[in-house]
């Protein structure tokens, strides 16, 4: 099991050495962040989150078994108006904890803040098209693939096309939106 808490300075120097390459950074945050990653971007990233009216909620992972910490979620563009957010950063930093259902389990609590704490209508994220694993993750967690954007950001000479993804509340209350899991 995980269990989410939230990401502060004392997490800074452990994400900055999962983040180990140009490509890896993209993969993990988008164009949020330049390489290498470091403790000013940091400290912009969470100025603003993880209070009751911020627009970003920031999370370490801690696997409850090891009590370590072992990864990074945040929950972002809280609007509160339209009852919408979007999933970002998530990341399995600790090799050793991979493979072991820790993805679907941290996506699982996380649409438990925005769906049961926030009462959020829509999650949304974004996920490059050759991340299967993740893909099927999200798949697993209820989210349907709304379209793919073509293109959309460069990494050295080539271009890296992007599947937008999201899951509704009705779609969560009902577990599984009504699909089979596999």
């Amino acid at each position: 099991m995980v269990e989410l808490k939230y990401f502060d300075r004392s997490d800074f120097d452990q994400l900055i050495k999962w983040v180990a390459s140009p490509e890896f950074l993209l993969q993990w945050s988008g164009s949020q962040f330049d390489y290498p990653l470091n403790e000013a971007q940091l400290e912009q990233y969470i100025e603003n989150a993880n209070h009751d009216d911020s627009e970003r909620l920031v999370y370490k992972v801690i696997d409850t078994e090891s009590e370590e910490v072992v990864g990074h979620i945040s929950l972002g563009k809280i609007n509160r108006k339209n009852k919408s957010a979007r999933v970002g950063k998530v990341l399995i930093g600790e090799s050793k904890a991979r493979s072991k259902g820790i993805g679907q389990q941290m996506i699982k609590e996380i649409l438990k803040i925005a769906f049961d704490e926030l009462h959020l209508h829509r999650v949304t994220l974004g996920v490059f098209d050759f991340n299967a694993p993740a893909i099927r993750c999200y798949e697993k967690a209820g989210f349907v693939k709304e379209g793919l954007l073509r293109d959309t950001n460069k990494i050295g000479d080539e271009y890296w096309n992007l599947w937008e993804m999201s899951i509704l509340e009705d779609e969560w209350l009902k577990g599984t939106g009504g699909r089979s899991i596999e």
